[in-house]
């Protein structure tokens, strides 16, 4: 281990200085490459620092230990520097397993609404409000790009981003299909239904980083709308992009100024993009590593939240916390946690299985 956290600390320093040079500032996408990956080694190396420090302190207070004046001395403090390079070593440990790289990245959230109907779309506005204020918690900007609502205040779909450094790595564990159980408010029997609704958290992507060429688009214009004659606009602001390789289809209408719609969407048009390239290598890795927090597939049944139990179960991990209305009010660290932890454990098994 310490000839690779050698390595880290070197990587980093290389980083930073050619960070530094001029020439670096003039490539965008070469600049936001080294500062994503600064990022990602910032806390190991700093670390590892440490670790050499409390390494040389203990070997430091080990050749005092025959001294007659301070070898009591040298021996509290070799004992306090071993116990800091133990603490720091399994710090390390934890700090090595693979990271994912997109984990600093802000997102993309798409919300729609599945089995269920008018249910379904009202539970697909709960989850848009649960994020929202877990986002809004965490001091991150979010931005509604396009919403399909209905008269009853559900949402058939909804594409939004999320801004903060970090937001993927908490959101990334959300991708997949979320169940509610509850007595709908337009059910006069009293009787509990099952809804659905879907959930893809992508990683923000700017068009920079991936290679779009304006030759593969579409590019349409029409007159936003939304239910009952909301978000109506008179002029065609509202920006509509296809993709032409790939079929991907990206609508934005929140923005009164086309030119604001058309940057949104190319974002999310990117981002859309990024992510089919990621899932693709992902899945050339599946077959040699599986986490245990699952796939993260949009077909993968991964939560119920049952309203009348008061419980939300996170099958991946079989986790039921009984605050389904703190959950819904935002407060998701707890769930979270559990998943990064879960995801962690899997990888640092994985390791031991490689080494072994």
């Amino acid at each position: 281990m310490p000839e690779k956290l050698r390595e880290i600390i070197s990587r980093y320093d290389e980083i930073s200085r050619r960070m530094e040079e001029p020439e670096c500032y003039s490539d965008a996408a070469e600049y936001a490459r080294l500062a994503r990956e600064q990022k990602g080694l910032e806390e190991v190396a700093a670390a590892a620092r440490e670790y050499f420090g409390a390494l040389d302190a203990m070997s430091e207070a080990e050749a005092l230990f025959s001294d007659a004046e301070l070898g009591a001395l040298a021996r509290e403090e070799y004992a306090g520097a071993r116990e800091r390079a133990s603490a720091l070593e399994e710090r390390l440990h934890e700090l090595l397993v693979p990271r994912d790289p997109d984990d600093e990245r802000g997102v993309i959230i798409e919300i729609r609404a599945g089995v269920g109907g008018e249910e379904s779309a009202l539970f697909a506005h709960s989850l848009y409000r649960m994020y929202s204020m877990y986002a809004e918690a965490r001091r991150w900007k979010v931005a509604v790009a396009n919403v399909n609502d209905t008269e009853l205040g559900g949402i058939r779909e909804i594409s939004f981003s999320v801004e903060g450094a970090g937001a993927f790595a908490r959101f990334k564990y959300e991708s997949g299909v979320h169940r509610v159980q509850r007595v709908p408010e337009t059910e006069a029997g009293g009787r509990i239904h099952t809804s659905t609704a879907t959930v893809a958290v992508l990683p923000e992507a700017s068009p920079v980083e991936v290679h779009i060429d304006p030759a593969d688009l579409q590019i349409d214009t029409y007159r936003s709308s939304g239910a009952g004659g909301q978000h109506v606009n008179k002029t065609e602001s509202a920006i509509r992009i296809t993709h032409l390789p790939t079929g991907t289809v990206v609508e934005c209408q929140d923005e009164r100024s086309q030119y604001k719609n058309k940057d949104r969407a190319m974002k999310i048009l990117a981002s859309r993009l990024y992510e089919a390239e990621r899932a693709r290598r992902d899945s050339e890795r599946a077959a040699e590593r599986r986490s245990q927090v699952g796939t993260g597939m949009r077909n993968e049944r991964i939560r119920t939240y049952n309203f009348p139990q008061g419980r939300v179960t996170d099958h991946r991990i079989g986790l039921t916390l009984y605050k389904i209305d703190r959950i819904m009010d935002g407060e998701l660290d707890e769930l979270i946690d559990a998943l990064a932890a879960a995801e962690r454990a899997g990888q640092l098994g994985g390791e031991a299985k490689d080494e072994n």
